[in-house]
């Protein structure tokens, strides 16, 4: 019955809309600027600068030719040695594939081009197959599992989540629901169709709760708004919908801990399972006392792995604490960033959930484990 229920809801609130469209590598950004694939097929020129501090940088002409589109088999040159300093320039050889812009230019030639960066797909292919590979090496079946709920979490924020929010839903009830089927898929999938994985959607889904109010109330204390950088204000020209900032800044912390919960809870809810058949005659209060010794070495770990996280996509901001060039005069100052104080609320947010998820699934494992006891005998 749980099945049917899970299958029906699936269907009514999963539209995949994979009618959505698909280019070949050619994008049309708008009626004067293309995006295409290019191949260095010589370097022109190529001189040493030196920077304002003494760094030195190399800047390029480069010769190119189209791979696609109106311009595949077409050579031309890109400009790139200027007075301008780009941060982080990067350099080319011959034989590198590359992304090309096309602007529509008011001089003689029809185009000016820009190179926007390498090609990274044959690269990032390379990366996921070892993954995947030594994944189901390590892992097994369980492993091969493990991969079949990732692309179908994939599938959910890509398809369900994402085109949900674009179109002006609220970012919060649709990362909400899109992590309660993302549960389904990593508990069900790896851990297969028994009561530890119902004791563990159950701990998860109310653990989850707490992680939005939580998360909520402190963006409120907080007042935070989600404008926290200038790329977030792309987000207000695309689409038809005006997109919710701070609600996407909180259904990112949804989705954020929903990861370490599953795996904490997971964890918890083995233990309890373990310390209960190597002496089923305990009382459920020394099980549980047992069990939540086990959960607080978690709570250490996985606060720190959440913390670790954050800090490592946040990286630069970071370096405003130590910089003895940043603008701001005080500790306060710093962290009344908005970007900085948004980093601080995630990782403090998800890391009280995985605290409070801990009591909570030990709790719920132990009365579901006896309950089912009680029951046979």
């Amino acid at each position: 019955m749980i099945k049917k229920i899970f299958i029906v809801l699936f269907l009514f609130l999963f539209p995949l809309t994979l009618g959505a469209a698909e280019t070949d590598g050619l994008e049309n950004l708008s009626s004067k600027e293309i995006i295409f694939k290019a191949k260095v097929l010589e370097i022109v020129e190529e001189i040493e600068k030196e920077s304002n501090k003494g760094e030195k940088f190399l800047q390029q002409n480069v010769r190119l030719k189209g791979l696609e589109g109106e311009f595949e088999g077409e050579e031309f040159v890109f400009y790139g040695i200027g007075d301008i300093e780009i941060i982080g320039g990067k350099t080319y050889s011959v034989g590198d594939r590359v992304l090309v812009v096309a602007n529509e230019s008011l001089s003689d030639n029809p185009f000016s081009y820009y190179i926007i960066d390498h090609i990274r797909s044959t690269g990032l292919i390379i990366v996921l197959a070892l993954f995947l590979i030594f994944l189901i090496i390590v892992g097994r079946w369980k492993g091969f599992r493990s991969i079949f709920s990732l692309f179908l979490t994939f599938l959910v924020i890509i398809f369900f989540i994402v085109p949900q929010i674009m179109a002006g839903a609220s970012p919060i009830l649709i990362s909400f629901i899109g992590s309660i089927f993302i549960l389904f898929f990593i508990i069900y999938l790896t851990e297969g169709f028994n009561l530890r994985s119902h004791l563990a959607v159950v701990s998860t889904f109310i653990s989850l709760l707490l992680v939005i109010g939580i998360s909520y109330l402190f963006i409120y204390l907080t007042r935070l708004t989600g404008a926290f950088s200038e790329d977030i204000f792309i987000l207000v020209n695309i689409g038809q919908q005006t997109i919710n900032l701070k609600g996407m800044l909180l259904a990112g912390m949804i989705i954020g801990a929903l990861g370490v919960l599953d795996d904490v809870i997971i964890s918890q809810v083995a233990s309890v399972e373990q310390i209960m058949s190597a002496n089923p005659q305990q009382r459920w209060q020394e099980v549980f006392k047992k069990s939540y010794k086990i959960g607080i070495s978690h709570i250490s770990s996985m606060t720190n792995t959440l913390f670790l996280a954050y800090a490592g996509a946040s990286l630069p901001l970071l370096l405003l604490f130590v910089s003895p060039d940043n603008p701001f005069n005080s500790f306060e100052q710093i962290i009344n960033n908005e970007a900085i104080s948004t980093e601080i609320v995630r990782a403090l947010s998800g890391s009280l959930g995985i605290i409070l998820s801990v009591p909570i699934a030990t709790f719920i494992a132990t009365w579901g484990f006896f309950y089912k006891k009680n029951k046979i005998n």
